[in-house]
């Protein structure tokens, strides 16, 4: 069994090598971990794969909602207040306004400042359930969430664009 960071820099290997026509960086070196991907990919990049890969109808919010408190609960506390910012950004120009969104969802408060890692997930889990286009594009921005979820999670967000960007590689 490889750990998460041997998995991880697999998907990484199999991204770099793989055919990335349909992605704009056609470069073949390897990825040397998941923050390496996440700095050298382009933000229309992982547009792209999480379109293909994040729906709540291909990993449910049951799934998703738990691995969503663990990641959140994993990236400093900066990050947090980053994601939770551009969610709350992104939702506004949707109409939806943060302090009635800290009403329904529970919230302790709505500054990102100053809102706990169980805020951020409550958000998050929101964004995810009702808004999954600005939930990728969140992801997009704030991809550092991706190395705290799980193996079989981030298989299936990273596995669909790999099939897709890989083709039908054995």
């Amino acid at each position: 069994m490889t750990s998460t960071e041997e998995y991880k820099r697999q998907i990484m290997r199999d991204l770099a090598q793989g055919n990335t026509e349909s992605v704009e960086d056609t470069s073949t070196e390897e990825y040397q971990n998941f923050d390496d991907f996440a700095q050298r990919t382009t933000l229309d990049q992982r547009r792209q794969m999480f379109e293909r890969s994040l729906h709540p109808e291909r990993i449910p919010p049951s799934q998703m909602e738990p691995e969503l408190q663990k990641a959140i609960a994993n990236i400093k506390p900066n990050e947090r207040d980053d994601v939770a910012r551009t969610f709350f950004k992104h939702l506004k120009h949707k109409g939806l306004d943060e302090q009635k969104l800290e009403r329904q969802l529970g919230l302790s408060t709505h500054n990102p400042n100053h809102m706990s890692a169980d805020d951020v997930s409550k958000l998050a889990s929101f964004v995810y359930h009702n808004h999954p286009d600005i939930f990728r594009e969140v992801l997009a921005q704030q991809p550092g969430i991706l190395k705290f979820i799980s193996n079989p999670i981030l298989g299936a967000i990273l596995g669909f664009a790999a099939a897709k960007w890989l083709g039908h590689r054995k």
